[in-house]
């Protein structure tokens, strides 16, 4: 990374067009042939890892892994994503997974530029573009072709991904530079990690013919051969893995049961079911949404550390992939108005001023704005400067819930008020008070605050119930922004006629009942963001409309999202098929998306879009009061 690049913005390619191809200027090799690189693509990895014949031998709902050591323009990719398309069926539930690294990304104008060149994928090209990550360091997942279709893309170096990713390939395509020209690629630690995400049976091929390449692959234990190259090049290599035993499997089958039917469960439900899995998802309530998600209006937002560490990974990348994972509901229930951060108090002025001198990120991501343009940007007088996130904005979130919800293959257990969970043999035995049952083989609790009182008997785990008043404002009484404005409080656009504010966060306080107090603590700070927020007239506080709800917090602040192992020796067990998905506080619509993502890869046993740091991170593990 150059010097005067900061993280977590990633150094660029460095791209040229030399007789209508791209290369690098970095490595001053092309991207693809000269002569044809979608059909050298096809030959070298489609052709030489037998693509074709086992995506048409998998069984109906089967994924399949690819793993790539260069994405470049990602031609590559749409080779694999044609070839899964049309090779199976269209009502098909099994998902190809690809898992490709870049060090040195293109930009998105770049990355449209190179496949314009193939008219055949413009369609799979467009969507690729339209969904590309901001260019920031980490692993950023993409839902493509309604979810048939799944890329894990690791900006940054291909080792640290290779150590942190959690995935076994069943192909590799080896792509990448010349070795001569980009030999940390072809180290024997990179060869070691190669094998170490292989399974018996898994294929490998390869551009490069070199010998101390071929060796280095066979030493690992894959068998290889060489057979010839595309075009004019004479030679390139071919492998399979046969030094492996065989993994033994145990992944259950049958529905999954998902307590809490929140903006988390929900979530998790619609993604589970999306793959083609079965969910009960089950509430006491008697429609989804009625909880902590219940409220008519909540931002998009997070709020991202000085320091670009595992923490300020997490959310930024949570926050990218919730802008893309709403953006088939726009209009519907997601508004993407954007979204300014306003720095309202001198504490969080002075937080923003050494957060923009120690970070870079891209411009489609975040901009640094002025009072000038805040306002004009909100539309209302904002008298100090902020941060603006042009993709965020703000949803319905009892609306999402519903709609999230809303699948054939999710089985609503509403008005269901779980009392005792159970084991039987290796299945979950759910009961309420009425008497009746639910048994699966993998359970799920998303249930927020009432977590605790759920899981009894498996260890005390540190989480907080916070008490959040929200206000709802008459349009015709205050100024109201045309965009979410964000600071000690947040505000809003006009929803029917009306506009949230808020939240309170009373720690110790377990009111249920809206209170004046709450509301003018509201009011107070909104005044304080936006000092001429009110009208002439003015609603009296007594008249505000409003809604209590209790976030759930962790003791770290941070989401729990993963495997639960019971720590006290006398609780229940079933392997590792309880999992816990709360703590998400006042960043749920944020968390979520990002959160179902990881936790339906763990429940179906397919490669996880999380790295193993961020993994440990959200681990409920860290919850258990020792």
């Amino acid at each position: 990374m150059t010097q005067s690049l900061k993280p977590p913005a990633m150094e660029p390619a460095g791209l040229v067009w030399r007789d209508g191809v791209p290369a690098s200027t970095r490595f001053g090799d092309v991207y693809f042939s000269r002569e044809n690189g979608l059909a050298e693509t096809r030959y070298v990895f489609i052709q030489h890892n037998h693509l074709p014949q086992r995506f048409a031998q998998l069984r109906a709902g089967q994924s399949f892994v690819i793993a790539e050591t260069g994405f470049g323009t990602g031609l590559n990719f749409l080779a694999a994503w044609s070839e899964w398309l049309a090779t199976r069926p269209a009502g098909d539930t099994g998902t190809l997974h690809f898992i490709s690294v870049e060090r040195y990304p293109l930009a998105r104008p770049e990355l449209e530029q190179a496949l314009a060149l193939w008219p055949e994928l413009s369609e799979s090209a467009r969507e690729l573009a339209d969904n590309y990550p901001p260019l920031i360091q980490g692993t950023h997942r993409l839902v493509l072709a309604g979810g048939r279709v799944r890329l894990t893309l690791y900006f940054g170096d291909v080792l640290e991904a290779w150590q942190d990713l959690d995935f076994t390939a069943d192909a590799w395509f080896l792509d990448g530079f010349a070795p001569s020209l980009n030999p940390e690629m072809w180290l024997e630690n990179a060869i070691a990690q190669i094998h170490r995400h292989s399974q018996p049976g898994t294929t490998l091929a390869t551009f490069t013919a070199v010998g101390r390449i071929r060796r280095a692959l066979a030493e690992a234990g894959f068998d290889m051969r060489k057979v010839p190259g595309f075009g004019r090049k004479r030679d390139m290599l071919a492998g399979q893995l046969t030094d492996k035993d065989a993994r033994q499997s145990n992944q259950p089958d049958g529905p999954v049961a998902i307590i809490g039917a929140g903006i988390a469960g929900t979530a998790l439900a619609r993604n589970l079911a999306e793959r083609g899995r079965p969910v009960i998802l089950i509430d006491q309530a008697e429609q989804p949404g009625q909880a902590a998600s219940g409220n008519p209006q909540g931002a998009l937002y997070v709020k991202l550390g000085v320091e670009y560490n595992a923490q300020t990974q997490l959310a930024a990348t949570a926050l990218a992939f919730s802008q893309r994972f709403y953006r088939r509901w726009q209009n519907q229930f997601w508004h993407p108005t954007g979204l300014l951060q306003v720095a309202g108090t001198e504490q969080e002025a002075d937080r923003q001023r050494r957060f923009l001198a120690r970070n870079q990120y891209p411009e489609t991501f975040l901009q640094p704005v002025s009072p000038l343009q805040a306002s004009e940007l909100a539309g209302v007088d904002v008298p100090h400067s902020g941060l603006w996130f042009p993709g965020s904005g703000w949803l319905e979130p009892a609306k999402a819930c519903a709609a999230l919800a809303d699948h054939p293959l999710i089985q609503k257990r509403f008005g269901f008020e779980v009392q005792a969970i159970r084991t039987e043999g290796q299945e979950w035995q759910l009961s309420d008070g009425n008497g009746e049952r639910i048994t699966v083989s993998q359970l799920v609790v998303a249930a927020g605050h009432q977590t605790s009182a759920i899981l009894t008997g498996t260890g005390e785990l540190r989480l907080k119930p916070i008490r959040g008043q929200i206000s709802c404002l008459p349009e015709s009484d205050f100024n109201l922004p045309q965009t979410v404005v964000c600071g000690t409080k947040y505000l809003n656009p006009a929803l029917n006629g009306m506009a949230v504010t808020g939240a309170t966060f009373d720690l110790r306080d377990s009111n249920p009942e809206l209170s004046q107090e709450s509301h003018q603590a509201n009011l107070d700070g909104l005044e304080e963001l936006l000092p001429s927020i009110r009208r002439a007239a003015t609603t009296p506080v007594s008249d505000l409309q409003g809604r209590v709800g209790f976030r759930c917090t962790t003791h770290d602040y941070q989401p729990a999202a993963g495997p639960l192992t019971p720590l006290e020796s006398s609780a229940p067990s079933t392997g590792n098929h309880l999992y816990l998905f709360t703590g998400l506080g006042s960043k749920g619509l944020a968390w979520a998306p990002l959160l179902a993502e990881f936790l339906a890869d763990c429940l179906t046993y397919q490669p996880r879009c999380l790295p193993l740091p961020l993994i440990r991170r959200v681990a409920p593990e860290r919850l258990y009061r020792k």
